[in-house]
């Protein structure tokens, strides 16, 4: 089991998060904690009714794991997720090759179709034709990566043998999220991941309906993911990335046990990585968190 962590670039916190001072001590507080990866989400112009009453903003990400990848050697960086709709896919494949060739291969990008409608609105991109526009911009983005020119005439772009760079070797591995029977359909024909998560009473009505709420259930789309894959050949490591429902008590003995028995359960369904968000009020508490995850999950569990 490898763990992916949240790194708060998104709180905006004046002083505790967004400088260059705590980006270098937060990412190394992660690695030296033994943390796998480090996640950001992505919200180029979120709604504000939204982002005001439960919402969540977002450096960009790509931007921001310049800055993780120059403060670490080991950390990976996990794009949780990256909307791909919203951004012609060349574009999509120029910023995660950039990171990736940059970073000596440390990208996870993990992408969605997106869910809200005035984002996409604001973003000049059609809401209803998402699923569309995320299907090929992950043919693409492939392509993108291969080397070498590219033809292809999208819905809303046309590449008449265009040749993208950097072609990066080895390309970031593409972990789908999304908890719908779509998704996992498309994690298994373009993913090298799968990403779900579990449905929460503050997300929106089509995330609440898509979201996992049971391990049993999360086992029994491990299972036809699987099958999907077998069915078409793919063959290779594959990854699945949730964390535990349990809440980690931080700070006091004890308080990861729960969270520890929860975690192997995941792992008996097919689970690989973890997904974490400690508590931030301050830096310096996400820091000690962070450390106190990495003495009692990280150390315990390996």
């Amino acid at each position: 089991m490898k763990f992916t962590v949240a790194i708060p670039l998104g709180d905006i916190t004046p002083g505790e998060f967004q400088t260059p001072d705590a980006v270098r001590t937060m990412s190394v507080a992660l690695e030296t904690a033994g943390i796998d990866a480090c996640y950001v989400t992505d919200h180029p112009a979120p709604d504000a009714k939204w982002l005001h009453a439960n919402g969540h903003d977002a450096l960009d990400p790509f931007s921001a794991f310049a800055f993780v990848a120059a403060a670490t050697t080991r950390l990976r960086m996990h794009t949780n997720i990256v909307v791909m709709a919203y951004r012609n896919p060349f574009l999509t494949a120029k910023s995660a090759a950039t990171v990736q060739l940059l970073s000596g291969g440390r990208l996870i990008l993990g992408v969605g179709a997106g869910y809200q409608k005035a984002e996409f609105e604001a973003l000049g991109v059609d809401f209803h034709k998402r699923g569309k526009l995320f299907d090929e911009a992950l043919k693409v983005i492939r392509q993108a990566w291969a080397g070498g020119p590219v033809e292809y005439q999208g819905t809303n772009f046309h590449a008449a043998g265009n040749e993208p760079r950097p072609a990066p070797n080895p390309s970031p591995p593409i972990w789908i999220g999304g908890g719908s029977d779509k998704a996992v359909e498309r994690a298994a024909r373009w993913g090298d991941g799968w990403s779900p998560f579990y449905a929460a009473p503050t997300m929106s009505q089509l995330n609440r309906d898509t979201g996992i709420h049971t391990v049993d259930q999360l086992g029994e789309k491990i299972a036809m993911l699987q099958g999907l894959r077998q069915q078409i050949g793919k063959t290779g490591r594959f990854d699945v990335a949730i964390g535990p429902k349990a809440r980690l008590n931080y700070g006091h003995p004890g308080g990861a046990d729960r969270f520890l028995e929860e975690l192997r359960g995941l792992a008996d369904v097919g689970v690989t990585w973890a997904m974490v968000e400690p508590p931030h009020p301050s830096r310096q508490a996400y820091i000690e968190n962070v450390q106190w995850f990495g003495e009692e999950v990280v150390a315990r569990l390996r």
